[in-house]
């Protein structure tokens, strides 16, 4: 991880408001945020403005959409007294970093990024010749920048959405990190961490810097973040010190990988509303039952007597996601034999499902009942996300000598 990121310890993560979630955004991004927000400081966000890029014409359709996933969101787990809830366009220093770093971004940056070209082929339907839609990977680097966050969690395919961010940082801190007076003041922060330390962090510097010796680099960036008498601005200078750069202004963030989610659509696709194979985490018990009930299944088994495979029936990704190995083994040898029926195999994960939703469905209740909690936490959320935020453009006006006295 980038040392100063690791310093802050920080997460970011949003998502599009989409309207209530179903299970595949429970397994492949929930989870996740209700175990990182137990290990780390997280901020987590309504990406309304990236809504927009490809829903501009029709935006009448994003105000319920945020309530409904905000409350799937407290539902699944998050807890607004461990991560900052909040809504995107509540933040306007996301615009102002936005705009500020368009200048110093080079178009083909934008042009390459692989999402790009694979979106507008994916929604040939869209008018998105725009430059919302060409700028949006800059709006989601100037999401992350603002924070100063460390980590990112994305699947493989996103990945490139942070080198980009990445890359920008980078390009941003070599432009306007060279502060005037620079190298006396990182000396003079030398100072500040003791005759042992500095001469140890000198060492390293000249290791790395005239050998190469990328394990000095690690072992002097472990040992500023060790050092509990350095200011903010003083790390930062010595981090850029260090690797003969100017000031670490906007940290670089890292991928944090998340595992692809295995959880399938009913009819074993990904679970996707495009593809009308959900099941909603609201849905009610009985059409929950009803769905599981009527997925297809291996399509060989036509009588009750046909012997199957499980591998081509869809119910099996279920089995996979809820069942016990007990209960994998009853189902491949019952359907192998045609000792049990689709209906008989479908019935333990139609109770896992049911299980799993249960009390998510009761705390959605309780939040529904309750909309002023709910807009009350996205307020106080939004205040702390937009306090950070301004400590950080701060620093970036300044950089970039737009303070006027």
């Amino acid at each position: 991880m980038n040392p100063v990121s690791e310093q802050h310890a920080r997460v970011l993560s949003g998502m599009r408001p989409t309207g209530r979630l179903h299970l595949g955004h429970h397994h492949g991004v929930l989870q996740n945020w209700v175990a990182l927000q137990h290990e780390y400081d997280c901020y987590f966000f309504v990406a309304d403005w990236h809504a927009l890029t490809t829903h501009y014409d029709d935006p009448t359709i994003i105000p319920e959409s945020v309530w409904d996933m905000v409350i799937d969101w407290l539902a699944a787990g998050i807890d607004p007294d461990k991560a900052k809830l909040f809504i995107q366009s509540r933040v306007p220093e996301h615009a102002e970093l936005h705009l500020l770093l368009s200048m110093i971004t080079p178009l083909g940056w934008l042009e390459r990024v692989p999402s790009y070209k694979d979106q507008q082929e994916k929604l040939k339907e869209r008018d998105l010749a725009t430059y919302g839609f060409l700028g949006y990977p800059l709006l989601q680097a100037a999401d992350i920048l603002i924070y100063r966050a460390g980590l990112v969690p994305v699947g493989e395919d996103q990945v490139a959405h942070v080198e980009l961010t990445r890359e920008v940082a980078r390009r941003f801190n070599h432009i306007y990190g060279k502060e005037k007076g620079f190298e006396e003041k990182a000396q003079a922060a030398m100072k500040k961490m003791g005759k042992k330390s500095a001469r140890l962090y000198s060492r390293q510097r000249i290791a790395y810097q005239e050998q190469g010796d990328h394990s000095a680099l690690e072992a002097a960036r472990n040992l500023l973040e060790s050092q509990q008498n350095l200011s903010l601005d003083d790390r930062e200078r010595l981090f850029g010190y260090l690797e003969g750069s100017g000031r670490q202004i906007l940290p670089e963030p890292q991928p944090l990988l998340t595992k692809a989610s295995k959880m399938p659509g009913l009819d074993g696709q990904k679970m996707s509303k495009s593809y009308q194979n959900t099941i909603s985490l609201r849905a009610k018990p009985e059409s929950v039952e009803k769905a599981l009930r009527t997925m297809p299944t291996d399509t060989n088994r036509v009588r009750r007597t046909d012997p199957g495979e499980p591998s081509r029936c869809p119910v099996w990704q279920f089995h996979e996601v809820y069942s016990t190995e007990e209960t994998k083994r009853w189902v491949q040898e019952g359907c192998r034999t045609a000792g049990i029926g689709c209906i008989e195999c479908k019935q333990p994960v139609i109770e896992e499902v049911l299980k799993e939703l249960r009390p998510i469905q009761e705390r959605a209740r309780e939040f529904e009942g309750q909309p002023e909690l709910v807009r009350t936490i996205i307020d106080e959320g939004s205040e702390a996300a937009r306090h950070q935020a301004r400590e950080t453009l701060t620093e970036v006006r300044q950089a970039m000598s737009l303070v006027y006295r």
